[in-house]
C-alpha cells in the first residue's frame, strides 16, 4: 500500500520508504488565458440575450403572430414565368460574374501572399492586408459606394460581391499554395525553367481542382449575398423582393423568397456534387484545408508528369522516340474535362451578356470615382454619435446572441447527425437532411420573415443569425464527431465505460477543439452579417448606415464604416488567436 501526501507529491511505500510521484502538470498560461477569454465571450453572449430581451415567451408569442401572418399571405402571389426567368437570370449573371472576378483577383493576390511564392516580406504582408480588408468590408457598403459611381444595375453588385469575395477566396488560395509540396517546383526549376514557367507548370496545374472547388463554394455564398444588395438598388430577384416588401406586398415578397430558397437549394446541391466529383469522395475533414490537400493529391495522381516531391527533372521530359506521346490521349476523362471547360466558358459568356455592362458605363464611372470618394470624407457623426456607438454595441450583441443560440440548437442536431454516434442510421440521415435544408435559407430571408412577424429591432436580427449558425455549426459538429479516433473510444469502453462516458471522455474531448475553432469563425461571420441586416430593419449599425446613405449623409456612412472595420478586425484577430490555441 502506498500513502500519498497530495501537497508535497511524496508518498510512503508499504515498507516505509519514501516514494515520489510526478507533480500534477500545470495548465500553460496561454491555455488559461484562452479559457478566460472563452468564458468571457460566453458571459457576453448570455448578457446579450438578456439585454436584447430574447426569451422563450417572446418566441412563443412569435409563433402566434406567425400563424396569423401566414393566414394573411396565403395563397402566395407568384409573378409570371417570364418575369421569374428574367429575375433569376439577372441574379445568376451577377453572381457568376462576381465569382469569376473574385477568382481573377484572388489568384495573383494569393501568389503574392504565399510564403513559397513570394520571398519579399513587405510584398507578402501587403497582399495579406488586401485579403483582410476585403473580408472586413461588408458587401452592402461596397454596393452603396459603387451604385453612387456607376448607377443602378448589375455592375455595382458584381464589383461589391467580387471584391468582398477576395477576402475568403484569396485566403484559401494562399493557404493552399503554401501547402504545396516543393518537390515538383524544384524539379521544374532544375530544368532551367523561369519563374513564369514554374508557376504555369508546377503550381497552378496542381491547384486547379482546389481553385474550382473554392470558387463553387463562394458562388453559393454570393448567391445568398446578392439578395441583400437588392435593397440598395442592385438588380435581380433581390431588387424585386425589396420592392414588394417596401410596398407591404407580402404575398409577392414571400413568393419571391420561396423562389430564391429553391434556387439556393438547387445550386448548393449541384455545386456540392461537382466538388465531390473533383474530390473523389463525399466525406469532409476537420481541417479547413484538408479537402484542398485531397484535391491536390488527386491532381497529382492524374497528372502523369509528376506525382510526388521526389520527382526528378527527367520525369518531366517526355520519352524520346517515335513512340513517345507529348499530349495525353482523348479518353473519357479528358473529354469530360474539356466539356466542362467549354460549358464554363459558355456560362461566363452568357453571364457577361446578361449583366449588360457597357464600356460607356465603365468609363463614366471611373471618371467620377474620385469625386464620389471625396463625398465620404471627412467622416462625421452628424450629431448622432451616441446613437451610432450604441448601435455598434447592439450589432455585436446580435452576433454574440445569434452564435450562442445557434450553438445550443446545433449541438443535439449535430450529435444525432454523426453516423458513429446516432442510435440509428435513419436518424443520422434525417438530421443531415435538416442541416442541408437549414443551410439553404439565406439569413436575410429569415430576418425579413421575423421582422414582419415580430416587428423591427435587433431580436429579429439575432434570431436570423442563429438560424444560419445552426446550419453551419451542426454540420461541423457532426463532421468533427465522425472524424474522432475510434481507438480512443475503444480504450475508454474497455475500462467499462458506458455510452455516455465514452461520448464525454473520448468523442467529445476529441471534437471539442475543432468545434471551438469553428464557433469563433461563426462569431466573426455573424458580426459581419449583423451589419447587413439593418437594411431590413433588424437593428444595429446597419440601420443607421443605410438611412444615412439614403439621405446622402455620406460622412456618417464613413463613420459607420470605420466603426464596423475596427470591431470586425478586432473580432477576427481574437478568432484567429483562439483557433491557433485550440488547433
Amino acid at each position: 500500500m502506498t500513502l500519498l501526501d497530495t501537497r508535497s507529491g511524496v508518498g510512503s511505500g508499504s515498507g516505509g520508504e519514501p516514494v515520489r510521484f510526478p507533480p500534477r502538470p500545470r495548465t500553460p498560461l496561454g491555455h488559461l488565458i484562452m479559457n478566460v477569454v472563452l468564458l468571457g465571450l460566453l458571459g457576453a453572449a448570455v448578457w446579450s440575450i438578456i439585454d436584447l430581451k430574447i426569451n422563450l415567451a417572446t418566441m412563443i408569442d412569435g409563433i402566434d403572430y406567425a400563424v396569423a401572418f401566414l393566414g394573411r399571405v396565403v395563397p402566395l402571389d407568384f409573378p409570371p414565368v417570364q418575369e421569374i426567368l428574367a429575375m433569376v437570370g439577372q441574379t445568376l449573371a451577377i453572381v457568376v460574374c462576381a465569382t469569376v472576378l473574385s477568382v481573377l483577383i484572388s489568384v495573383p493576390v494569393a501568389l503574392l501572399a504565399a510564403r513559397n511564392t513570394t520571398i519579399n516580406s513587405v510584398t507578402r504582408g501587403g497582399a495579406r492586408v488586401i485579403i483582410v480588408l476585403a473580408r472586413a468590408l461588408p458587401e452592402l457598403i461596397l454596393a452603396m459606394f459603387f451604385l453612387r459611381i456607376f448607377g443602378l444595375g448589375a455592375l455595382a453588385g458584381i464589383l461589391a460581391l467580387g471584391l468582398h469575395s477576395v477576402g475568403m477566396v484569396g485566403k484559401l488560395y494562399a493557404d493552399a499554395i503554401e501547402e504545396l509540396d516543393p518537390g515538383p517546383r524544384e524539379a521544374v526549376r532544375a530544368t532551367g525553367a523561369t519563374g513564369l514557367q514554374q508557376l504555369t507548370g508546377a503550381i497552378l496545374p496542381r491547384l486547379g481542382p482546389a481553385l474550382v472547388a473554392t470558387a463553387l463554394h463562394r458562388f453559393d455564398i454570393n448567391l445568398r449575398g446578392s439578395v441583400i444588395l437588392g435593397f440598395v438598388g442592385v438588380g435581380g430577384i433581390g431588387l424585386e423582393l425589396a420592392g414588394a416588401l417596401n410596398t407591404m406586398n407580402y404575398r409577392r415578397g414571400l413568393a419571391l423568397a420561396l423562389i430564391l430558397l429553391v434556387i439556393c437549394l438547387i445550386t448548393e446541391l449541384v455545386s456540392g456534387l461537382i466538388r465531390m466529383a473533383l474530390l473523389g469522395r463525399a466525406s469532409s475533414r476537420r481541417s479547413p484545408l484538408a479537402w484542398v490537400r485531397r484535391l491536390r493529391d488527386r491532381a497529382d495522381r492524374s497528372s502523369g508528369g509528376w506525382v510526388s516531391g521526389s520527382a526528378t527533372a527527367g520525369a518531366l521530359i517526355p520519352p524520346a522516340g517515335a513512340g513517345g506521346r507529348v499530349s495525353p490521349p482523348w479518353n473519357a476523362e479528358r473529354i469530360g474535362r474539356t466539356g466542362g471547360y467549354l460549358l464554363t466558358a459558355v456560362v461566363i459568356g452568357a453571364s457577361l451578356a446578361g449583366a449588360q455592362i457597357t464600356p460607356e458605363q465603365l468609363a463614366g464611372g471611373f471618371q467620377q470615382a474620385l469625386h464620389v470618394a471625396s463625398l465620404y470624407l471627412p467622416p462625421g457623426l452628424g450629431g448622432i454619435g451616441d446613437k451610432l456607438f450604441a448601435a455598434m454595441v447592439e450589432t455585436v450583441q446580435m452576433g454574440l446572441a445569434g452564435t450562442l443560440i445557434g450553438l445550443v440548437t446545433a449541438i443535439p442536431i449535430g450529435v444525432l447527425a454523426a453516423r458513429n454516434v446516432a442510435p440509428r442510421p435513419g436518424i443520422a440521415t434525417f438530421c443531415r437532411v435538416i442541416i442541408v435544408g437549414v443551410r439553404a435559407f439565406p439569413d436575410l430571408i429569415i430576418a425579413i420573415c421575423i421582422v414582419v412577424i415580430t416587428g423591427l429591432g435587433p431580436v429579429a436580427g439575432a434570431l436570423a443569425l442563429s438560424f444560419g449558425a445552426v446550419g453551419f455549426l451542426s454540420k461541423i459538429i457532426a463532421d468533427s464527431i465522425e472524424e474522432t479516433d475510434v481507438a480512443v473510444q475503444d480504450a475508454v469502453r474497455s475500462t467499462g465505460g458506458g455510452g455516455l462516458q465514452v461520448f464525454g471522455a473520448a468523442t467529445l474531448r476529441q471534437a471539442a477543439p475543432s468545434v471551438v475553432a469553428h464557433v469563433m469563425h461563426q462569431l466573426d461571420v455573424n458580426v459581419r452579417g449583423a451589419t447587413n441586416l439593418g437594411v431590413v430593419g433588424a437593428g444595429g449599425i446597419g440601420y443607421y448606415m443605410t438611412n444615412a446613405n439614403r439621405v446622402l449623409n455620406y460622412p456618417v456612412v464613413t463613420s459607420c464604416l470605420i466603426m464596423i472595420l475596427v470591431v470586425i478586425l478586432a473580432i477576427e484577430a481574437l478568432a484567429i488567436w483562439v483557433r491557433r490555441r485550440v488547433s
